[in-house]
């Protein structure tokens, strides 16, 4: 109110010097205000540091359990220490070649459900293999840390840090000089990007520019496979999706996100040459997947009791998807970085043109959602509650469907497992992992 009314009293002086004649009684009166006005701030200001000092001396330090659950930007720094003798070494056992024309790959995100699967194919065809993931909490992390234990048990050692972390990723190249790195750690999931927007942000572009700017200055240079996504294609109805269809009205942050990667992709590759592979996955599912799926909680709420919801579209319309089973996307993924070819430039100069690309991997096969809960009731041997919803404007898109000609031409991919037989692996696992599930939470 104080500084109102100063401002009030600046404003009613004129711009035009000699035209102003302030009284003298009016003059003091005015100063005598202006003083008890500052005296009083004065003195409030100071009592409202000292509380402000008080209130930090007697406060408890934050920890990483008190901080504010949404922001996994900030959390995913805060990781384990790494370095030294121990930990280089088995940085290097884990990432060693132990085949004739094998590849040494960095796989970013290897404790989430693709980067696991990804994982593991290589190591047993022999290629050397070192993890990244910084375990956040976005779902379950109990489940990456099985993941985990399941890779260790074959030999693969992740290292617990974040993909913003520069320092950690040169060091990374110091030790091992990698030909390939499968980067797909991401922050993942459609709907939560309108909870918590930073954080694809800060995973899918941010994280994704300091990958390319640590793999840039490395000699030699790797190739990079990196996770897109079916979401690119946002609004399109044009179907099947083709890798020649417009990417530019996205649906969701999310989407944006993975459009904008594509594209910082092209300018890495165009300015210094590095060898680029997008791969635009579909609706991935199956064991050791991730419980934010539809096909995962949709599980687990049946076994429950719980009702699930069966978004429509406008007019009582089919939402479909195309699934895309797990070990068919690895293969995707292996074909990929084997046909990758290397990078052209040297500690961040460009010597000559470089492979740019981007792949479907998807199963050629929507499936109505509806179709999805009819299997699971099958398999599961429980009738589902259904709720049917209009589908919500959160970023979903009615139907997904994946023209894989591209990639079939270019790597032989061929999807081979159909819905049925994916989801009757999943509900396998999942049964043998969490049991019944009617019990327990989690």
């Amino acid at each position: 109110m104080n500084m109102k009314l100063s401002s009030s009293h600046l404003d009613n002086i004129p711009s035009t010097p000699g035209k102003f004649k302030m009284e003298k009684a009016s003059y003091l009166n005015r100063f005598r205000w202006h003083y008890s006005s500052l005296a009083k701030l004065t003195f409030w200001s100071f009592v409202f540091m000292g509380l402000i000092l008080v209130f930090l001396i007697k406060s408890p330090p934050t920890s990483q359990t008190t901080s504010i659950p949404s922001d996994l930007s900030r959390r995913s720094l805060k990781t384990k220490s790494w370095g030294g003798p121990g930990w280089e070494k088995r940085v290097k056992s884990s990432a060693k070649i132990r085949s004739p024309n094998g590849l040494s790959v960095l796989v970013t995100g290897a404790a989430g459900f693709v980067g696991t699967h990804v994982s593991a194919a290589l190591k047993r065809r022999g290629d050397g293999v070192l993890g990244l993931d910084n375990f956040n909490n976005y779902y379950d992390p109990s489940l990456k840390r099985a993941r985990q234990s399941l890779l260790e048990r074959s030999g693969i050692f992740i290292v617990e840090g974040d993909i913003n972390d520069a320092v950690l990723l040169k060091k990374l190249f110091e030790v091992v000089p990698f030909t390939h790195v499968m980067h797909l750690a991401a922050q993942a999931g459609v709907r939560y990007a309108m909870e918590n927007p930073s954080s694809y942000v800060h995973s899918n572009i941010a994280g994704l520019v300091n990958v390319l700017e640590v793999c840039k200055e490395a000699n030699p240079q790797p190739a990079i496979v990196w996770a897109s996504s079916s979401s690119v294609y946002g609004l399109n109805t044009k179907i099947p999706f083709s890798e020649k269809d417009r990417t530019d009205q996205p649906a969701s942050l999310y989407a944006a996100t993975k459009k904008a990667g594509e594209e910082i992709a092209h300018t890495y590759n165009h300015i210094y040459g590095l060898s680029l592979t997008g791969l635009r996955f579909f609706t991935v599912y199956g064991p050791w997947g991730r419980p934010d799926m539809a096909y995962f909680f949709f599980t687990r709420d049946i076994l429950k009791g719980k009702s699930i919801p069966i978004f429509e579209g406008a007019n009582h319309g089919t939402v479909a998807r195309d699934f895309t089973y797990i070990d068919d996307i690895v293969k995707g993924c292996l074909g990929a970085l084997d046909t990758a070819e290397k990078s052209t430039g040297s500690g961040g100069k460009k010597k000559g043109n470089a492979q740019l690309r981007v792949f479907n991997l998807g199963n050629t096969s929507p499936v109505p959602v509806s179709d999805l809960v009819s299997i699971l009731e099958r398999l599961l041997k429980v009738k589902a509650k259904r709720k049917v919803m209009t589908l919500p404007r959160n970023g979903d898109v009615q139907f997904t469907h994946a023209n894989i000609s591209y990639a079939q031409r270019e790597f032989g991919y061929k999807p081979t497992t159909d819905l049925q037989t994916g989801l009757k692996k999943f509900v396998r696992w999942y049964v043998s992992y969490y049991g019944s599930g009617k019990k327990t939470d989690h």
